[in-house]
């Protein structure tokens, strides 16, 4: 995996919080007078208290248990509506990464799946994604929380300086100090989100592939493996648990003090009789408040260093540079369908040469899986050619807008299914339902379906992995076909169907196709056969021609 620029993670981090300023505003405004009415109740206990003490009138004391009542109700509305604001904030934050990761993922330039695993994706898509919405929340209740310390520091100066100093000096060191531990924790909680991206894509292999570990009797070994990898997340997750448990317990030391010093000092200063009862129970109560706003102050530091390692994975994704180039152009439209490489060189090829008729059903042998790889990367525009080009109607498809170039010309590869029905499957990118019917027709899926509890409608399960290999196989044959593509591109389309359903499959084939260019990737003599022109690609290699 790439290693990204430690900056992108925070101007990420930064960027997203500027988006959703006018929330986070709503949201920071709302708690801090929340804030405020919180640090007003002991203040206002405290001049009862000395309207009490010193023989004020009952109506004075009336007045004041109404601002007290007041303060309460103050409390209630605005911290509800302050923490409506901010999960909106956080919601749409964490959404819009997701939607942008997606678009990043799903780009015709690719250069995304090729360098981060399936699962990991899945991790930075939604974990990473969350933990820096969720940080936008807290970056509101911080706010709020400074706003109460600078309330109480006020407050506690018209009681007394040498609080008021106490307050207002110690808060700072405080933050320093936390912050400076907190550093740490970034460290840790990148390495816990890495450990689980990596736990959670071994974790997809094992449940794509059970089916042939049980076959080849590897489950144990598999499942020995996920053990360790889960081991190691288990540790990295401890580790991380372990330094956040150490920074939130050294705030709170660090808190305890900073209080214990404050009740000191408020208490000698009582005694000495610089300040009256009232104002002493004011003081203590505010020192009692201090502690959520503080607490907040320092959890904002550890959120931080959490979404800060997620901001830097996210923005190593959307950073992620293109493996292609992503053409505007449009197809000739009077096109035949003539597919011409010319000299191609991808991978194992070295100028390849290789013209595919308009209109013709063209079979190409091979054994060697990574010659075909290489072409099928390149015809469906998955990877860019080191040298030569690759012409649809004499237009590079390298200049093609890729919505037009997949309209017409589909590259079916691997026969992967998604959940859902056999139609649904079939139907995804059809050109209509007479399509459908006779795409299942020609890929003997019709018989499939009289084997299958609800036909039609039977769920394939994850991958597809409910039905046969040989199941499967024909149900993504038939999805290609439904397509009506005006050319398509098969690779090994009969590799896991029997001798007579091989035969049935390639005279569908030929007859459905009949007119419109077919490339097929094959060594089946039953499907070359059908072919109306076959070549093998081993004479397209230049170092295969004899001098």
């Amino acid at each position: 995996m790439p290693s990204p620029d430690p900056g992108t993670g925070g101007r990420l981090l930064t960027a997203t919080l500027a988006r959703h300023r006018a929330a986070l505003a709503a949201a920071a405004l709302l708690f801090a007078a929340h804030e405020v009415g919180e640090a007003l109740v002991p203040v206002t206990i405290g001049l009862v208290v000395d309207h009490a003490v010193d023989g004020g009138s009952t109506g004075d004391i009336l007045r004041w248990l109404v601002v007290l009542a007041a303060a309460f109700v103050l409390l209630s509305l605005t911290y509800r509506f302050g923490a409506r604001a901010a999960i909106r904030a956080a919601q749409h934050g964490g959404h819009r990464l997701r939607l942008r990761l997606t678009d990043r993922i799903l780009d015709p330039a690719g250069g995304v799946t090729d360098r981060w695993h399936p699962g990991e994706l899945v991790s930075i898509a939604s974990s990473d994604a969350d933990r820096v919405g969720r940080f936008l929340g807290t970056v509101a209740g911080g706010f709020s929380a400074a706003c109460a310390v600078a309330f109480a520091a006020v407050v506690v100066l018209r009681i007394s300086w040498p609080l008021g100093l106490l307050v207002l000096a110690g808060a700072p060191i405080l933050l320093a100090v936390t912050h400076r531990v907190s550093r740490r924790f970034e460290t840790r909680s990148g390495a816990e989100q890495q450990a689980a991206a990596r736990t959670a894509a071994l974790a997809t292999d094992l449940v794509t592939g059970l089916r042939v570990l049980r076959g080849i009797g590897a489950a144990g070994a598999a499942s020995d493996g996920y053990r360790r990898d889960s081991a190691r997340s288990r540790d990295a997750s401890i580790a991380a648990a372990r330094t956040s448990a150490s920074v939130r317990g050294l705030a709170a030391l660090f808190n305890g003090c900073y209080l214990a010093a404050i009740a000191l000092v408020g208490g000698r200063l009582a005694l000495a009789g610089t300040i009256s009862v009232g104002s002493v129970i004011s003081a203590l109560g505010l020192a009692q408040f201090l502690i959520g706003p503080l607490t907040g102050l320092t959890s904002l530091s550890v959120a931080r260093a959490r979404a800060l390692a997620s901001a830097k994975r996210i923005a190593a994704v959307l950073a992620a540079p293109p493996a292609v180039t992503v053409g505007t152009g449009t197809p000739d439209p009077a096109g035949a369908g003539e597919l011409r490489i010319e000299g191609l060189c991808t991978g194992p090829l070295a100028g390849l040469d290789l013209t595919v008729p308009a209109g013709r059903l063209t079979g190409v042998v091979t054994d060697r899986p990574a010659d075909i790889h290489a072409v099928l990367a390149c015809l469906s525009r998955q990877a860019e050619p080191a040298a030569g080009r690759i012409l649809l109607d004499g237009v590079d498809l390298a200049t093609l807008d890729p919505a037009r170039r997949a309209a017409t010309l589909v590259v079916s590869d691997e026969p992967t299914l998604f959940a859902g029905t056999v139609a649904a499957n079939v139907a995804a990118a059809a050109a209509g339902p007479e399509a459908v019917a006779a795409a299942m027709t020609a890929s003997t899926v019709d018989e499939v379906l009289d084997a299958l509890p609800d036909g039609a409608d039977t769920e394939v399960g994850e991958r597809g992995y409910a039905l046969s290999g040989g199941q499967r196989q024909r149900v993504a044959l038939a999805r290609a076909l439904a397509t009506e593509a005006p050319v398509l591109v098969l690779r090994d389309p009969t590799s896991a169907v029997d001798s007579v359903t091989e035969a049935a499959i390639a005279r569908g084939l030929a007859e459905l196709r009949r007119g419109r260019t077919t490339l097929v990737f094959t060594t089946s003599p039953v499907l070359l056969a059908a072919c109306d022109r076959t070549v093998p690609l081993a004479a397209a290699r230049p170092e295969a021609v004899a001098p």
